[in-house]
């Protein structure tokens, strides 16, 4: 298509045929939709809802009217921006691409808080007590802090897993990630033990494994269980949250050996570039690697 860009749609119906491509085609989550919904809508808005005919200086206002905007939030904004124009073109559309020089701040991906081996066992052992004596809080939160730290559970991935998910004779367990996506993650005998004592307290009716009056374990209910064991491991609550433990499983993971096409599958992230942020907190080990295995340290 030449001339006016976008002449056969409009905003009212490009939005919503590229948010159903992304649910359909790449299988995004729903809080990325809703977020993109949200993105497009206020540029669509900012520029008197002709969004699907802007040109590039139309574009280039829209950071602008984000200037208030956290630089994670405008880069994600931004993105959505774009990907929305490639869809147009792609779809035959628009012929060309006002995003392409769209640009913002990079933001910068902080570097994960850790939690240290030992700090990892003071947290199992504020549950050993409680775990003797077969008490049923006990018994959950310490199922709860294996699968979280023995094999990188999300939080939502966590709350979410129904009663039969973890069996007893398989050391792994297929899990439904972000994007609705399935990957196998390793599941340890520590973590098959303490589960399988905990759902053995479950009635036979249950259809998630970490129940609720109402459904499963919340996320909030969660991070408030992890924080609760911190305090009683004389850990400051401030410094765990279910994420925590899900970069400790990854930093321990790197520093024990294993590469980061492994971590990357059992962590689910789609870009290994994501799972890059460990190497900068295993830098002492990597370094040490270099000293002690390259070829020139012997020379």
């Amino acid at each position: 298509m030449t001339g006016d860009p976008g002449d056969r749609l409009d905003d009212r119906a490009a939005i919503p045929l590229f948010l159903d491509m992304m649910i359909a085609e790449r299988g995004a989550a729903a809080n990325t939709i809703a977020a993109y919904r949200r993105d497009l809508w206020q540029a669509s808005e900012a520029l008197g809802g002709r969004l699907t005919h802007a040109g590039p200086k139309d574009l280039e206002t829209l950071p602008g009217i984000w200037v208030e905007a956290a630089p994670a939030t405008l880069a994600r904004k931004l993105s959505a921006i774009r990907r929305f124009f490639a869809f147009l073109v792609a779809d035959g559309h628009r012929d060309d691409d006002p995003s392409r020089d769209l640009s913002g701040p990079t933001a910068r991906r902080p570097l994960p808080r850790i939690l240290s081996p030992a700090d990892m066992r003071a947290l199992f052992m504020a549950t050993d007590t409680g775990v003797a004596e077969g008490r049923r809080n006990a018994l959950r939160d310490r199922a709860l802090l294996e699968l979280l730290y023995g094999s990188g559970l999300r939080a939502s991935e966590l709350v979410g897993l129904p009663r039969h998910a973890v069996d007893p004779a398989k050391p792994y367990a297929v899990i439904t990630g972000k994007g609705a996506k399935e990957r196998l993650v390793p599941i340890g005998h520590r973590a098959l033990a303490s589960t399988a004592a905990w759902a053995a307290t479950l009635p036979a009716e249950a259809a998630w494994l970490f129940p609720s009056r109402t459904g499963h374990l919340t996320r909030v209910r969660l991070f408030q269980i992890v924080r609760a064991v911190a305090a009683r491991a004389g850990i400051a609550p401030e410094r765990v949250s279910p994420h925590v433990l899900r970069h400790a499983f990854a930093t321990h993971l790197l520093d024990g050996g294993a590469d980061l096409r492994t971590l990357q599958a059992m962590l689910g992230h789609a870009d290994i570039a994501t799972t890059e942020i460990y190497t900068h907190v295993a830098a002492d080990r990597l370094v040490e690697l270099v000293n002690t295995r390259h070829p020139l340290a012997d020379l």
